[in-house]
């Protein structure tokens, strides 16, 4: 993408309100900012929460959640792992200090307040990426992305359209697989101890049924007549 120096791992990222970049950070030198404000303006029209573009040789990869997005551009050896991974991160950080400000913040009003920690993220995980990658994989995030790959990010830039084949699909798919099956075993929980406090209700029932019936016959203390 024109870059020059190391444009290996993750070599920018940006925190956007729609079209509007709320702050950015580049490790950098390249047209990964203009290619992005793009691709930002494609996006509103049809967003997904994950997707995944390639350009050249970097892939953009894109988070949405509450009105926010989360991107960044990383080299093809970034494994869409540790790409989302980041970008929980950044989410985590920016809603945690930023939400209510970014909200209202006009273009790049929170780059002063925010570059630094981008900054900082995109080095640490640069420089520990299988960390990274074990950390998504215990935390859930992105456990469940898959490895289908996307086209070329030119076709949606240059024919303004979005096209669902080059839409890698993962936005629901993991949590709801993951929910269904939480659902599925809390369910299955429920529904076993109800059967099991049933079935005791029952014998308890029976028991004091009989109980009753013999001493009905019989006497309380079982000596019949």
């Amino acid at each position: 993408m024109g870059a020059s120096g190391s444009d290996r791992g993750i070599v920018y990222s940006l925190v956007a309100r729609g079209p509007v970049v709320l702050c950015d950070c580049s490790l950098v030198q390249g047209n990964s900012a203009l290619v992005a404000l793009s691709l930002l303006e494609k996006w509103q029209k049809n967003p997904e929460n994950l997707a995944s573009y390639v350009s050249d040789r970097h892939v953009f990869h894109v988070l949405t959640e509450d009105g926010l997005t989360y991107l960044c551009v990383a080299s093809e050896d970034v494994s869409k792992r540790v790409a989302f991974a980041f970008l929980a991160d950044v989410k985590d950080g920016f809603s945690r200090a930023h939400a209510p400000a970014a909200r209202a913040a006009v273009a790049y009003e929170l780059n002063t307040a925010f570059e630094p920690e981008l900054r900082q993220r995109m080095t640490r995980f640069n420089s520990d990426p299988a960390s990274a990658d074990i950390l998504t994989r215990i935390h859930g995030d992105v456990s469940e992305l898959r490895d289908v790959m996307v086209d070329s990010i030119d076709k949606i830039l240059d024919r303004g359209e979005r096209l669902d084949v080059l839409v890698e699909r993962t936005d629901g798919l993991a949590s709801q697989a993951f929910a269904f099956k939480r659902e599925a075993r809390t369910a299955h929980r429920t529904f076993y101890w109800a059967n099991v406090r049933l079935r005791v209700f029952v014998a308890i029932a029976c028991l004091l049924g009989l109980y009753i019936l013999v001493a009905l016959i019989c006497s309380p203390t079982f000596h019949c007549h």
